[in-house]
């Protein structure tokens, strides 16, 4: 399989990388093992100083690091910079708080005393996805290593670099070999490692298919696993939001990371009494995109990942055309070098659409007009994803109301669904299961171990 650096905006190949043979593989899970039996027995503060340090790091070389992000991706340079800004926040926010979060928690039982203690595990495996080639492995590694595992990660065939990048960054942190290890494997590979008995369990940001085949190899060797998979996250507008500022949320939340975020906002969901209002405004702003270069400050909206991520979007669309579905702004490629989609909006789209029930990762949004609050909440629910999604009214006790209702792992009001390092972020259904970020993120891949102490004069 190739491991390539593909620029987006130009599709031209940058540079490309040789895949890890097995002896070196097995050779790096070997060390990851090894080193495990030490750093299991660290202390909080030894774990914590290098963790900071990465966060300097990454604060230091943003500008570098943020134009190997746009470079490989496509990603727009300024969003590049907040994605390592955000990266450094989460390893300083597990660095300065894991202690406490692992503290001894005291039991009252009937009998004796006793205490949960949260130990480490072992080694994990991280499959980690291009979309946010620094932050989705921030928030797998910090709280892991705080915990006292050892990592190795798999990253997304597209952005070695920044693959290569993260593991020298560790190493200049002054991580000890064996503590972070990136891996230049194919993703087939990754779910066979699965199997090998060194490691303990697996962390998986990816496709639903991508996701069972990690998930069966984890099961079939009952390793435990967190997957965090698609998502068709609803925007719902009811008929008190403060039109123009929801307006703007709206594409923000379309078009975040030129549209390919698992928790973008991708079926907007609107109230009769305002859909026309809302539609038209939401039109005209998509319609007004600059398209372009991501390196370039005036740039809106860039290129897909990948040319073949560009053909997907473009021929769903087509597929719901074809299915009855009304195009209503934009629906092809840009004509110009690149892997660049137009955005777009569809309307009328039915139940029996081929693309109904999938999810759309690009500048795309679907737009559905309800009779009332409750169609909303039913039109929300049907989907097979459970990841997040919004809600937006003036009254927030309605909004609370019909948050509750929603069959998601995180729902925001007010605001597309976001993330930052004191918040959970997870989804339910074929979203996946597990949560990563805020004190819930740091309880997955640990040894919850009850430790009972009783007085010898005392029966049980």
């Amino acid at each position: 399989m190739s491991i390539q650096t593909v620029n987006p905006t130009t599709n031209k190949v940058i540079e490309s990388f040789s895949e890890m043979t097995d002896e070196q593989v097995n050779e790096a899970v070997e060390k990851a093992s090894r080193f495990y039996e030490s750093w299991k027995q660290t202390d909080f503060k030894i774990r914590a100083d290098i963790l900071h340090k990465v966060a300097g790091l990454l604060r230091e070389k943003k500008d570098v690091l943020a134009k190997m992000i746009t470079l490989e991706m496509g990603k727009l340079l300024a969003h590049a910079e907040g994605e390592i800004k955000l990266s450094a926040e989460i390893f300083d926010y597990y660095a300065s708080n894991a202690e406490s979060f692992l503290a001894d928690k005291i039991l009252n039982p009937t009998h004796g005393h006793a205490l949960i203690r949260h130990s480490p595990i072992g080694v994990l495996l991280g499959v980690e996805p291009w979309n946010f080639p620094f932050y989705q492995v921030a928030r797998f590694v910090a709280p892991n290593i705080m915990i006292g595992n050892t990592i190795l990660v798999k990253h997304a065939s597209i952005v070695p670099q920044c693959g290569v990048a993260i593991e020298e960054i560790f190493k200049e942190a002054g991580a000890p070999a064996g503590l972070y290890t990136n891996l230049l494997i194919s993703g087939k590979r990754a779910s066979a490692l699965v199997a090998d008995k060194r490691i303990k369990g697996v962390s998986l940001t990816g496709s639903e298919a991508a996701g069972a085949s990690v998930a069966s190899e984890a099961g079939k060797h009952l390793k435990k696993s967190v997957l965090e998979l698609g998502g068709s996250d609803a925007f719902i507008v009811l008929d008190d939001a403060d039109m123009d500022k929801t307006v703007e949320w709206a594409v923000t939340g379309r078009i975040n990371n030129n549209g390919q975020c698992c928790v973008a906002s991708k079926r907007f969901i609107v109230l009769e009494s305002v859909a026309d209002i809302f539609l038209e405004k939401f039109k005209t702003k998509l319609s007004q995109l600059i398209v372009g270069d991501p390196m370039d400050a005036t740039t809106q909206l860039g290129p897909m990942s990948s040319e073949a991520a560009a053909e997907q979007i473009a021929a769903q669309v087509q597929k719901a055309a074809d299915g009855g579905a009304t195009i209503l702004l934009g629906g092809k490629r840009l004509k110009r070098e690149g892997a660049f989609m137009e955005p777009t909006i569809i309307t009328d789209m039915q139940r029996n659409n081929p693309i109904y029930y999938e999810e759309l990762f690009g500048p795309v949004a679907t737009f559905f007009r309800v009779k009332d609050e409750q169609e909303a909440i039913d039109l929300a629910n049907d989907s097979p994803y459970g990841l997040g999604g919004s809600v937006f009214t003036q009254d927030i006790e309605r909004g609370k109301r019909v948050a509750d209702q929603i069959d998601t792992g995180m729902v925001f009001i007010n605001h597309p669904t976001w993330t930052q390092a004191d918040l959970p972020f997870g989804g339910t259904k074929r979203s996946g299961y597990g949560r990563e970020l805020s004190e819930l993120g740091i309880d997955e891949f640990v040894n919850k171990k009850l430790i009972r102490i009783s007085e010898l004069s005392d029966p049980f």
